[in-house]
């Protein structure tokens, strides 16, 4: 599996609550519409021309904060193609592979990579393929990725119960 898409970049600790504005979470419910608030908080110009497929690349302790699954739902609805981060809150880590948004760890890339650029993501052979080089991270176990290439846990276990 491949994903190339725009970078949008952002720093370090950006909490759940800027993800998905906290103003929100109880008045937005319905998946399709939890997209249009994705990073309001943050940066408006992502609210206004993130496309699908482009990526997001953070710093450390991505998604920090509450345990808000709306969080990764609404990047997710939005058409983000994967996160790249130097690091992930644990909880948004795992809420993130439950909803079958792609997720990676690295810092190095990170480092080089800058708003705007375009940027692949190879699975199969995890690498991320930059302007500035290529890097290497560690590859998803096999249970990992069938959870990224059913789209998330239920569809998963959907599929594995053959429902």
């Amino acid at each position: 599996m491949k994903i190339t898409g725009k970078v949008w970049k952002y720093g370090d600790d950006v909490n759940t609550d800027v993800i998905f504005p906290g103003k929100y979470t109880y008045t937005v419910s319905d998946r399709a519409e939890m997209g249009k608030y994705a990073l309001e908080d943050l940066d408006p110009e992502f609210t206004r021309n993130a496309q699908a497929g482009d990526i997001i690349v953070g710093g450390k302790n991505w998604g920090c904060g509450s345990s808000r699954e709306q969080a990764v739902t609404c990047l997710k609805v939005r058409g983000i193609g994967a996160i790249i981060a130097k690091g992930f809150a644990r909880i948004y880590y795992r809420n993130a592979l439950n909803e079958g948004l792609p997720i990676v760890v690295s810092p190095e890339a990170v480092d080089a990579l800058e708003k705007g650029q375009e940027v692949t993501i190879d699975f199969d052979r995890s690498e991320i393929v930059t302007p500035k080089g290529t890097f290497k991270f560690p590859p998803y176990p096999d249970f990992v990725k069938g959870l990224i290439e059913d789209g998330g846990l239920i569809p998963h276990v959907k599929k594995s119960l053959g429902l």
